[in-house]
């Protein structure tokens, strides 16, 4: 479902990032540099996004490369499902976000929930562990994996966070406008599955 040109261009950065990481020779770092600079203005030529602003989000990780966590919370009441309202795009989605150095995936979304929702949850069980790029998100110059963790609330109340402006719960059939860099409408309803059939087995890619 991506861009074939976004896949080069990770695929460029990935190799190059990699590189870079783990090469010596003063000449092969010049090459791996030099495909950085060709993913980026890739990246910049098919967005007409400046290229210090590319490589700022795209080509500004060092290491081994390696995709990208996003850990993202199903919370169900009353046959609801609980979304925010995203301040970035006034859209709403499951609460979530990266996963942090340091915490579980189930601290992970315990905190976003709690930040972005208001309410204090205990995890259930993964639901689904699948590629971005398997599924109809928009395009992202990151290669990023995301979890669906069914969680139960335990405490709190509806609060809005930094980054949310509202707090509702909706039913499968009257779900509002997603912020689908976050979550499809695919993606809501393979978890209504799992709130229907509770043995429904774990999902992945």
């Amino acid at each position: 479902m991506e861009y074939k040109w976004l896949s080069w261009a990770k695929q460029l950065q990935s190799i190059s990032q990699t590189g870079l990481t783990y090469s010596k020779d003063i000449y092969d770092l010049e090459r791996f540099e030099l495909i950085r600079n060709i993913s980026v203005e890739m990246l910049s030529q098919q967005t007409g996004m400046e290229k210090t602003v590319v490589k700022d989000l795209f080509a500004n990780e060092t290491g081994y490369a390696t995709p990208k966590v996003d850990i993202r919370a199903a919370i169900f009441k009353n046959n609801q499902i609980l979304m925010v309202k995203e301040k970035t795009d006034g859209k709403w989605s499951l609460p979530g976000g990266w996963a942090d150095i340091g915490l579980t995936p189930s601290e992970v979304a315990v905190k976003e929930v709690k930040e972005e929702s208001g309410f204090h949850v205990k995890v259930i069980k993964i639901l689904a562990l699948l590629d971005m790029n398997q599924h109809p998100h928009p395009p992202s110059p990151y290669h990023i994996y995301k979890i669906f963790i069914q969680c139960e609330i335990i405490g709190g109340q509806p609060t809005k966070g930094i980054e949310t402006s509202e707090v509702e719960f909706f039913s499968e059939d009257k779900l509002p406008p997603l912020s689908i860099a976050r979550n499809t409408k695919s993606q809501i309803e393979m978890v209504f599955k799992h709130l229907n059939h509770p043995q429904e087995p774990t999902y992945f890619d």
